[in-house]
């Protein structure tokens, strides 16, 4: 149609409370009266139909908290938009009855790694437990199962490698996998990766993973994951992912949340100067290797370059040589970071991310 942006999928966060507290989270940081209140059935809708997006993914907060989110999932499958239902699990047998088995419906599962690490990083000893017998009973019941899996400092790719593994054991459709994202307001700083840390982690993972012959279901163009090893040189495009919450549309996108919101979806794609924002363009996006921010990216680049695309998706992601040069930056000031670990030399620096 010849837009020069365009909708993939729509991030709608019916509610911000959590019945977590991770500690690289920066989406509950509000005060009592705000983590109270829900997005009604009719104004996620209305979100839905005046995006138009292909895909909704439904965050939060834990959206299963959400009384009223089943009716808002039979609205959003009756207008067939594919819905990534994203939860931490531990409310999932409980509400399973509530839904019903549909090629349009994944339930996305939060899991950053192995039991130890996962609870590590949700603050909370067993959740993974509950996760993975939540995982075998929608599994058994006819659902279709994602991991939503957030990667952050100190990780081992070995470890990482055979979590991808257990993954695959459980038998989930596919695996989505990030860098986390620094979030001002996560409740701490020192837990994510930089940027040149996160394209070296992803090589070797990745590296492990042919030597072994893995066969992994990741749940992302071959593009991003090229890029995520280092071998692409791209902007970002949060338009391609919009958010829709409690206060509006939020500008530019689901990562950074003190940038304002407007009323209406089309308001947020004419009213936004898109160009401010993304690496080398905005010190708070410089951290960023997020799917929110390019899968958007890689899937131009997969329409412009399908050849190219291809042959990543044949061979995988080169995991050796020289990594393709960073953008260059666009902004004269730079803030100290607040990150835990130091930003690398310009065109090498900060950290990435993934929504749960």
């Amino acid at each position: 149609m010849r837009r020069k942006r365009y909708p993939l999928v729509l991030m709608l966060e019916p509610l911000f409370q959590c019945n977590l507290a991770c500690a690289g989270c920066g989406k509950i940081d509000y005060e009592k009266d705000i983590l109270q209140q829900r997005v009604s059935v009719e104004n996620a809708l209305r979100a839905v139909d005046e995006c138009g997006a292909p895909v909704v993914s439904v965050a939060g907060g834990e959206p299963l908290i959400h009384k009223d989110l089943p009716e808002i999932i039979s609205g959003i499958i009756d207008r067939k938009k594919f819905v990534y239902l994203c939860t931490n699990a531990i409310l999932l047998r409980k509400r399973m009855d509530d839904y019903e088995p549909s090629p349009y419906l994944t339930f996305s599962i939060h899991l950053d790694g192995n039991r130890k690490r996962h609870d590590e990083s949700v603050c909370q000893v067993g959740v993974f437990d509950k996760a993975v017998l939540a995982i075998e009973e929608a599994r058994a019941r006819g659902f279709r199962i994602n991991v939503n899996c957030t990667l952050f400092n100190s990780e081992d790719p070995q470890d990482v490698v055979e979590f991808f593994d257990h993954a695959m054991a459980m038998g989930v459709e596919g695996v989505t996998v990030s860098p986390g994202y620094s979030y001002e307001h996560a409740p701490r700083q020192d837990v994510f990766l930089g940027r040149k840390n996160s394209k070296e982690l992803f090589r070797e993972i990745f590296r492990r993973g042919k030597e072994n012959n893995r066969k992994w279901r990741l749940n992302h163009s071959s593009l991003f994951m090229d890029f995520l090893a280092g071998n692409q040189t791209y902007h970002c495009t949060p338009w391609s992912n919009p958010t829709y919450n409690l206060f509006g549309w939020q500008k530019p996108c689901y990562l950074l949340v003190d940038e304002g919101y407007v009323d209406s979806y089309q308001e947020l794609m004419a009213g936004t100067d898109w160009d401010e924002y993304g690496t080398g363009n905005n010190p708070k996006c410089d951290n960023c290797m997020a799917h929110c921010g390019y899968e958007g990216t890689a899937v131009n680049d997969t329409f412009a370059h399908p050849i190219k695309a291809l042959k990543v998706a044949l061979r995988g992601p080169r995991t050796d040589g020289p990594m393709a040069p960073e953008v260059p930056i666009n902004y004269t000031s730079r803030p100290v970071p607040a990150v835990g670990v130091p930003i690398e030399s310009i065109g090498g620096r900060g950290n990435g991310a993934s929504p749960h």
